[in-house]
Formats: structure tokens, C-alpha cells, sequence
């Protein structure tokens, strides 16, 4: 029977790290794609008749999704890989697993990635610049490559057993509610900050506190107010120039 070892499977995902190395217009990530595949394929088609026959599968469709997600569709190729080379699937059973999925998936990882997990820790580490200065860098990029690197592995780990039952897997780790509360941290983050520089504002410039936090409230009502209403970013681009030039004149 013909199976991966792990030290193709580890080499396979590594190369499934620079998937956007090989971005183009044609293929669009099937390059990057096709390269992270490569040992696997020479190991599980040793005649390279069939060896050129995997490869030009892959490359000749193309294939795009979320780059860190992505990491689930390989490993899951594997998965199919490994029983078209034993005779057990259609060739064209890994050109529909991969097809059906980069779809969901991207928009599972731009919705967790994108606008969760990383909006999240910019504003945790934004939040406490006042304590750790230029380290608050260093902690972003910290937190949010051991959570994106530690999300790649395990997606990858989950494609390859689990194959065409990846979906469920990643159904039931539920992933948007994970990017639900990140997006609480990211609120709960810019309020600390908000409130710290008020204080400090305030402090410095001598102007009433209780002036001052007033001003600031009725500022996050006016921000939510037009965030509700069509038209909010024009709202937000106008109010934001008029709040500028108060601001220049008080000063």
C-alpha cells in the first residue's frame, strides 16, 4: 500500500507556507500549489509518466483560497492522493475535493484571519504601547504568527486524516465564534486605549475630566449612530476632517 511518510508529509507542508510565492494571473495559486504537492507526488508515482500526469492535473486547473486555510486542502489532496495512486479513486476525485472547497474555506479565513485574529492583537498591543513601548511590535507579532502557524498545522493534520470529512471537522472546532470574540478583544482593546488617552489628554492639556469624557462618549454615540445609517462612510470622511480642524484651531 502506498502511503506518505511523515517526512514527505512535513516537506509538503512546509513548501504549503510560500503558496502565494507562486501567485499568477493564469493559475492564480495552482503554481504554489502544485510545488507544495511535488515531493509527495514523486513519492506516490514513482513512473514519471504518471508522476507528469499528477503534476499537470494540478496546474492545469486553478486554484485560489485563503493562503493559511489553504493548508486544509493540501493535506486533504494528500488524503485523495494517496488512494488514486493505489487504485481506489478517480484521478478527478482531488480536482473536485479541492474545487468544492477554496470557496468556503477562503471566506472562513478571510473572516477569522483578516477581520478577527489579526484586528484583535493589533488592538490588544496598541492597548498597552503605554507600558511595553516599541515591545508591543514584537508581542504582535508573536501572538498572531503562534496562533496562524499552530491554525496551519492543524488544518493540515485535519485534511490529510480526514479527507473528504474535513468539513465537519472544521464545522464542529467552530471557527466563527472564535472570530466573534476576537472581535470583543479588538473592541474591549480600543476602549482601554480611548480611555488611557483621555486621562492623558486631559492631564497634560489641563482640561476638565469630566468634559473631556463626555466629549468622548458622545463622539462613540455619533460614530455608531452613522455606522448604522446609509452613506456612514461619507459620514465618518467629513466628520473625521471637520473633528481635524477643530482640533487645529483649539490648539
Amino acid at each position: 500500500m502506498r502511503a506518505l511518510s511523515r517526512r514527505v508529509r512535513m516537506r509538503v507542508f512546509w513548501r504549503s507556507l510560500f503558496i502565494q510565492a507562486g501567485f499568477n494571473p493564469r493559475g492564480l495559486q495552482s503554481l504554489g500549489l502544485t510545488y507544495a504537492l511535488l515531493p509527495a507526488l514523486k513519492a506516490l508515482y514513482p513512473d514519471p509518466a504518471a508522476e507528469s500526469d499528477a503534476v499537470r492535473r494540478h496546474l492545469s486547473t486553478s486554484f485560489n483560497t485563503h493562503p493559511y486555510v489553504a493548508a486544509a486542502i493540501v493535506g486533504g489532496i494528500l488524503h485523495h492522493e494517496e488512494r488514486i495512486a493505489r487504485g481506489e479513486q478517480a484521478p478527478e476525485s482531488a480536482e473536485h475535493f479541492k474545487a468544492s472547497l477554496m470557496g468556503p474555506l477562503a471566506a472562513l479565513g478571510d473572516g477569522f484571519f483578516w477581520y478577527s485574529l489579526r484586528p484583535a492583537c493589533g488592538a490588544l498591543c496598541a492597548a498597552l504601547i503605554p507600558w511595553l513601548g516599541v515591545y508591543s511590535a514584537l508581542l504582535f507579532l508573536f501572538l498572531y504568527n503562534t496562533v496562524h502557524f499552530t491554525a496551519r498545522a492543524r488544518f493540515f493534520s485535519i485534511g490529510y486524516r480526514s479527507g473528504d470529512a474535513l468539513v465537519g471537522q472544521l464545522a464542529r472546532a467552530n471557527i466563527p465564534r472564535w472570530g466573534e470574540r476576537l472581535r470583543s478583544v479588538s473592541a474591549m482593546s480600543a476602549g482601554v486605549l480611548a480611555a488611557y488617552l483621555s486621562v492623558v489628554v486631559a492631564y497634560r492639556s489641563g482640561l476638565s475630566m469630566p468634559l473631556l469624557t463626555g466629549g468622548c462618549l458622545m463622539l462613540a454615540v455619533l460614530a455608531f449612530a452613522a455606522s448604522q445609517t446609509r452613506g456612514s462612510r461619507w459620514v465618518a470622511l467629513y466628520g473625521s476632517a471637520l473633528l481635524a480642524i477643530v482640533a487645529g484651531a483649539l490648539q
